[in-house]
């Protein structure tokens, strides 16, 4: 009898079910925060969707996001509202904050946005629920600075960053915040983000759509790309598998030149023929000057501004992403080629183009 009972104890253990993991997404109203929603939900986890009261909501439709109204302008409040969102004694797993600034009139403002609600959220995180297992933050590529623009040397985590901009300052500031912290955060330093919804490269897909491609510079310059679905996944694993208090570049893995993507776009728009116009970077700094100051005297950034120059004019966008190769397994699988064709498609269809 002891030796039946010691078999049925054997082959029938009880299985464990782990509970799903919580997600906070912090800024999950804009281009790229709808698609870290989605694929946060694909992988089963609960996630709730930071959003300020103003935001809008018509990428976020799923009857599974739970939403958090966070007023990013009073850490009190905000205290107040991640306590509630949780029942007592318990936190997030995993926090990803999307929030800040790419355009602003002057450094403070970005600080504000970049820096300050970063300071602001994180104490008030500390003083409700406390911190989660990670806290990944969305950077940019533009803390670098210009980096190596003859022999175009891609940048590495390891570099020092040097940011020559109003925006990459703010963006390294806020990391210089996280690193003097005991948040368990990763960082993802991202190079330009594009894709459906997304606005910025929607410009240039239009003008090619017209048959016209501007550029600037006559030097030669090599632009890198991440398709947002990517990203998404790479964040998602980041959060799984990469280890705590580190930095990431994040891009395709290879660069392209404006030729490339200009043939690229226009074989997606179905465009035979494009007029290259190619500005030399005197006329830039003019028409951006002239967008600075217009953005003053209006009261908020135009597209073109003196900071925007800088990120316009810089020769070598080039990063190595092998460190996310190796902790998280990072591997792009949405080629230039193949994101160009899907986000036309999803601009046609949405009566963009």
């Amino acid at each position: 009898m002891r030796c039946k009972s010691l078999i049925h104890n054997t082959m029938s253990p009880e299985k464990r079910i782990d509970p799903p993991k919580k997600v906070l997404v912090v800024g999950a109203g804009g281009f790229a925060g709808g698609f870290i929603v989605s694929e946060c939900l694909r992988r089963g986890w609960q996630v709730w969707a930071g959003v300020r009261e103003t935001t809008s909501r018509v990428f976020l439709t799923d009857p599974a996001i739970n939403f958090l109204t966070l007023d990013f302008e009073s850490e009190d409040r905000m205290r107040n509202a991640l306590a509630a969102a949780l029942p007592q004694g318990e936190k997030w797993d995993y926090i990803i904050y999307n929030l800040g600034a790419t355009k602003a009139l002057t450094f403070s403002e970005f600080s504000r946005v970049n820096h300050d609600i970063l300071r602001d959220f994180t104490a008030a995180l500390e003083n409700s629920v406390g911190a989660p297992e990670k806290f990944l933050y969305m950077s940019s590529l533009s803390v670098m600075g210009k980096g190596d623009e003859r022999g175009f040397r891609p940048f590495t985590p390891k570099d020092i960053p040097t940011p020559d901009t109003r925006y990459g300052a703010s963006k390294l500031k806020a990391e210089m915040l996280l690193a003097s912290s005991p948040l368990p955060y990763i960082i993802f330093r991202c190079t330009g983000i594009y894709g459906p919804h997304e606005r910025d490269y929607y410009l240039m897909f239009q003008s090619i759509a017209k048959g016209v491609d501007f550029s600037v510079g006559m030097r030669k310059q090599m632009l890198t790309f991440i398709y947002i679905e990517d990203l998404a996944r790479a964040l998602c694993d980041a959060l799984e598998k990469a280890p705590v208090r580190s930095t990431y570049l994040i891009a395709e893995g290879r660069g392209y030149s404006q030729k490339e993507f200009r043939r690229l776009a226009a074989r997606a728009l179905g465009r035979k023929h494009v007029l290259p116009l190619r500005a030399p970077l005197w006329v830039l700094k003019i028409v951006c000057a002239a967008g600075g100051f217009i953005g003053r005297l209006k009261g908020h950034p135009l597209t073109l501004n003196p900071d925007k120059y800088k990120i316009l004019k810089q020769r070598n966008w080039l990063c190595d992403i092998s460190d996310a190769q190796r902790d998280f397994g990072f591997n792009p699988t949405v080629d230039l080629a193949e994101g160009c064709r899907r986000s036309v498609e999803w601009y046609r269809q949405a009566g963009w183009l």
